[in-house]
Parts: C-alpha cells; sequence; structure tokens
C-alpha cells in the first residue's frame, strides 16, 4: 500500500505544487496540470506516469489507498488544510498534480504519425473554442462517440484546464489530441490521407446534415457559437453541412452539435 504522507500545516513546502490553485490557473504552471474529483484521477491512476502527486483527505484516501500505485506521491490532509493550501471549497476532498505534455508531443505532426493509411478514424478539428466548459464537453462527447483525435486550433483554450478536465469526466487525459496554427492547412494535409472534411456551419453552402454520406474516414470541423468558423476552413471543407432547426434559433452549443454530427456519421457506419 501507497505510505502516504501527513500533511498538517498548511504553509508545508511539500504540497507547494498545490497552493493556490485558483490564481495559479490564470497564470499557468510549470509543466504541471491540476485535477480534482476522484473519477478524474481514476483515469489518472491508469496511467501513473502522467502523476506528479496527490492531495486527498483522509475519508478519500480510505476509500482509495488500495488502488494508489507505490510510485505516486501522496499526501493527506483534513478537508479544512487543504482548503487553506488550494484556496478554495474542495468539497470532492481530492486533488491531482499531474505533468504536462511537452510542446513537441502535441504538435500537428504527432498526429499524422499515428495515422493509419486505411481503415476506419474519425477526428474533430475545433477552431476558436475559449470556453472551458465547451471544450470539456467536446472531450466527454468525442470518447463517447469513439473519435481518435482532436485537433485544436491555436486561440483555442487550453484542454488541461482544471474546470475542462472536470467536465470531461477525465476524458481530456484519455483522448489524444493536437494543436495546429492553421486549421484550414492542417486539414488539407488530412484529406491527402483520405479523410473527407465535413465541416458544420450554417451559411449559404450548407446541406442538410441528412444529405451526409458515410465514408470511413472523416474530419468533423467545429466552431465557436457566434463567429463561426473562417472562410479558409470553409473553403477546405468537402461538404458544409447544418442541421435543421426550428424557426428562431440560430445555432446550438457547439458540444450539443458536434455530438448530433457524430452521432449521425455513426448511424450511417451501422447501416453498412
Amino acid at each position: 500500500m501507497n505510505t502516504p504522507e501527513l500533511i498538517t500545516d498548511s504553509a508545508d513546502p511539500r504540497i507547494d505544487v498545490f497552493r493556490d490553485v485558483r490564481d495559479r490557473d490564470l497564470r499557468g504552471r510549470q509543466g504541471i496540470f491540476m485535477a480534482e474529483s476522484e473519477m478524474v484521477v481514476r483515469r489518472l491512476l491508469r496511467t501513473p506516469e502522467q502523476l506528479h502527486s496527490l492531495l486527498l483527505s483522509p475519508a478519500k484516501f480510505e476509500r482509495m489507498k488500495d488502488d494508489l500505485p507505490p510510485c505516486v506521491t501522496v499526501h493527506v490532509a483534513d478537508l479544512a488544510t487543504m482548503e487553506a493550501i488550494a484556496g478554495f471549497h474542495i468539497h470532492r476532498g481530492v486533488l491531482a498534480a499531474g505533468w504536462r505534455p511537452a510542446e513537441q508531443d502535441v504538435i500537428f505532426q504527432r498526429l499524422l504519425e499515428r495515422l493509419t493509411p486505411t481503415g476506419p478514424c474519425t477526428v474533430v478539428a475545433a477552431s476558436g473554442i475559449n470556453n472551458t466548459d465547451n471544450m470539456g464537453g467536446l472531450f466527454r462527447t468525442a470518447a463517447a462517440l469513439g473519435v481518435h483525435d482532436l485537433v485544436l486550433e491555436d486561440g483555442c483554450c487550453d484542454p488541461l484546464y482544471r474546470k475542462a478536465i472536470r467536465v470531461s469526466m477525465g476524458h481530456v487525459l484519455s483522448v489524444p489530441w493536437v494543436r495546429c496554427e492553421d486549421l484550414a492547412d492542417s486539414l488539407m494535409l488530412l484529406s491527402n490521407y483520405g479523410f473527407r472534411i465535413t465541416a458544420a456551419e450554417s451559411c449559404e453552402r450548407s446541406v442538410a446534415l441528412s444529405q451526409v454520406e458515410h465514408c470511413e474516414r472523416r474530419v468533423v470541423v467545429v466552431g465557436a457559437e457566434g463567429h463561426g468558423l473562417s472562410e479558409s476552413v470553409l473553403d477546405a471543407a468537402d461538404e458544409i453541412v447544418e442541421i435543421p432547426m426550428a424557426a428562431g434559433v440560430p445555432s446550438l452549443n457547439v458540444v450539443v452539435a458536434t455530438g448530433i454530427v457524430l452521432a449521425h456519421c455513426q448511424s450511417l457506419a451501422r447501416r453498412q
């Protein structure tokens, strides 16, 4: 069993990585991300090399102790001490510090390197997603609907922001993702790998989602509500689709729209 380090003083330097969590969420941490909740930490435990250390309440340690690998440093403190350290109310009693992937591990080239030349594959590409709830929701939806990778254009918010990880139910830690500088250029490269580019956008060039036909390899491209997808991204698409909606409703939340498009494509595949 992993022997924990008992923390009784909120000024203890051993738990500096967990100090002032909300402030450091905004300022950033050197090579570290912060996660919370038992469910998220259990996902992290599947890849313990991602974990830097844990800060648990006594009750959570007792609940999880048999699953904690000896290679991970575990601190235990009562909830009042945890809250004094972190600077906010921690009703879940679980904080985890994890190692961020190196920058070179999330460049677009890494996606191209792990793609197979043929066979079924679905990728979601996102532009302008700067709301952490939406980012977390995209990863949760991607995991549920069998997406292989996410491509995030520069300008999207950090998927390893604490709230995004929580909203994703920890799936940010399991669904592979990369960043790209120019989404239109990246889509053209994916076309060379046999992907059909399906952009979700309401515009004069859009066709109804029901007209989409089955294909084994597809990139579903989504943008933020409001400004949507750029003309260069739309020009790179093989098809632009929209979800028919009731009069007076101009758009759907990006997570909902992504789920509908992915579910429709899955339905097409099952009919083959």
